[in-house]
């Protein structure tokens, strides 16, 4: 009994020791100077408030109030930097070693993850980056685009069979085929690796099994632990079902990831031996010349084996590893999600829709190149547009690593009645890019910034220019060093799918409008309030072309 006593003791005191740099350090925050709303609860502050709403509309009901410049109380009552401003946003993305994930939001994707490109940080980030790149140029997106064609035809095929089979006009859940759909692609076009989660889904593989433990696939709730364990490390001795789940899953995805990539390099070894005429594969050469390969895995194996690389500008194994899962969570979710938000915004705007139809259904194939796909101008829009209004991550945290002064382009009055043209933030700050509310600005898209519009991107503002996004003056895919280095991957997967089932098929939501929610986790997914408890779905009406 006294040594659990003892050791409760040393936990509360490990507690206080992490905890009261917090407190104090919400106390000293220059934040506290800046306009914004009170506190709402001693511990969560305005945390549970944002939770509740819809995505970003408390932000956007507060920066309607006190301005586009803001700091609101997050858990603990720490401060959190909010600001519209396009100049403080710049300086933000663009300074990424200042201004980091914060270690908890790390420790969290790390614990997912591992420690991949979305989590590190520095020069390690770096080079996993400059690895990385050629996996994602223009070149070899071109050569993906044939298996994101050939997947959301078996899709196509897959939906018209349940339509034809069935005796009434019953909703489909399109989220679950788009998920299936987009997980076959990451793992042939990310590792030659066949899921069939289409063709097979009664039956997943045991790495889908671990992908979907990993991942949360019902993401129905926020678990307040393990969040508080992300920032707090003494609370991390405390296992958790959840961890131990997670940790199992862990344990399958790289067993099956060292599996794969010694199959790589025995196969890139095996090509290169046969093209120098070298019995003896481990002696051959690989130049990063040789960069051509159908699967990302290889490029990326390729980039990393070559001989005419530094040693100390190569990943190590546990670095080349740690991509797999960063590859299957990334580039799987975020271009199901938004194309579930297409097709939902497609059913809100019936001209749209047909508008979109006619221009596809012009294609005289059903598997256009890469080239075709990008040159048709109404599915480009129609894609701008639902990635503006429904980004499918909503924001993205950062820390100041260091005191320093953020410049505005609009100063704000403080709480003093002092204006200012930069934000002062102290080491430890915490700051939110809004990607999605800068999105969905008034200032920047004009008063109609809440319309599904495609036409907007005939003539966009003149204001959207300052963005600092990576893509289409859009903060959709973050902007500087750590923009979303898959964002052509999914640009030219999502217009793909939307190319083929538009072309396929009229789509119509299957219950009224007002009855979709947003339920945000790692993105902002859709799902039936009347039916919450079922989780994340959108059912939608789906007529082969021509039969309504």
């Amino acid at each position: 009994m006294g040594y659990l006593i003892a050791a409760l003791l040393a936990l509360a005191a490990l507690l206080l020791w992490q905890v009261v740099p917090l407190v104090i350090q919400s106390i000293r925050s220059p934040l506290r100077h800046l306009p914004g709303p009170p506190s709402a609860h001693w511990f969560f502050g305005n945390f549970k408030t944002i939770m509740a709403g819809d995505i970003s509309s408390v932000h956007e009901r507060w920066t309607e109030e006190y301005g586009p410049t803001i700091a609101y109380r997050g858990v603990f009552r720490f401060f959190r930097l909010w600001t519209l401003d396009t100049r403080a946003l710049n300086h933000i993305i663009t300074h990424s070693a200042e201004y980091q994930k914060p270690s908890g939001t790390r420790n969290i994707l790390g614990r997912l993850l591992g420690n991949g490109v979305l989590v590190t940080e520095g020069e390690r980030h770096r080079q996993q980056r400059r690895i990385m790149n050629p996996a994602f140029g223009p070149a070899q997106i071109r050569e993906l685009t044939g298996i994101f064609l050939e997947k959301s035809l078996q899709l196509r095929d897959m939906w018209a069979s349940k339509i034809s089979s069935s005796q009434e006009e019953s909703p489909i859940d399109v989220t679950v085929g788009f998920s299936q759909m987009t997980l076959d692609v990451i793992g042939l076009a990310g590792f030659s690796y066949k899921f069939d989660a289409l063709s097979d889904a009664e039956h997943p593989s045991e790495l889908l099994t671990a992908l979907r433990v990993i991942f949360n696939a019902n993401g129905q709730k926020i678990e307040w632990f393990p969040m508080l364990q992300g920032f707090i490390p003494a609370l991390r001795i405390i296992p958790t079902k959840s961890a131990q789940r997670i940790k199992q899953a862990q344990k399958v995805m790289r067993r099956i990831g060292r599996q794969l990539i010694a199959e790589k390099k025995a196969a890139i070894l095996s090509q290169s031996s046969s093209v120098e005429g070298n019995r003896d594969p481990e002696k051959t050469s690989v130049s990063r010349m040789d960069m051509q390969g159908r699967d990302l895995l290889t490029l990326l194996m390729k980039a990393n084996m070559a001989t005419d690389i530094p040693e100390n500008q190569k990943l190590s194994e546990e670095d080349v590893l740690a991509q797999i899962p960063t590859f299957f969570v990334a580039g799987h979710e975020t271009t199901a999600t938004a194309a579930s938000w297409c097709l939902y915004a497609l059913t809100q705007a019936p001209n749209v829709q047909s508008k979109l139809r006619a221009e596809l259904r012009s294609v005289d194939t059903d598997i256009p190149d890469m080239d075709e796909l990008v040159a048709l101008p109404y599915l480009d829009a129609v894609v701008r547009e639902t990635l503006r209004l429904h980004a499918p991550v909503p924001s993205t945290i950062r820390i100041a690593t260091k005191d320093d002064m953020i410049p505005l382009q609009e100063p704000v009055t403080d709480r003093n009645g002092n204006t200012c043209d930069h934000i002062k933030v102290s080491k430890g700050d915490l700051i939110i890019i809004p990607l999605l509310a800068m999105n969905r600005s008034k200032n920047l898209w004009g008063e109609d910034a809440l319309e599904f519009k495609p036409e907007r991107w005939e003539k966009p503002p003149e204001a959207i220019a300052s963005v600092p996004g990576v893509w289409g003056n859009m903060m959709t895919f973050l902007g500087g060093p750590r923009a979303c280095i898959g964002y052509r991957f999914s640009l030219v997967e999502m217009k793909a799918l939307i190319f083929t089932l538009v072309r396929a098929f009229e789509f119509e939501l299957g219950v009224p409008p007002e009855d979709i929610g947003r339920r945000r986790t790692v993105v902002t997914r859709p799902y039936v309030k009347s039916q919450s408890e079922v989780g994340n779905q959108l059912p939608l009406i789906i007529r082969p072309v021509g039969s309504s």
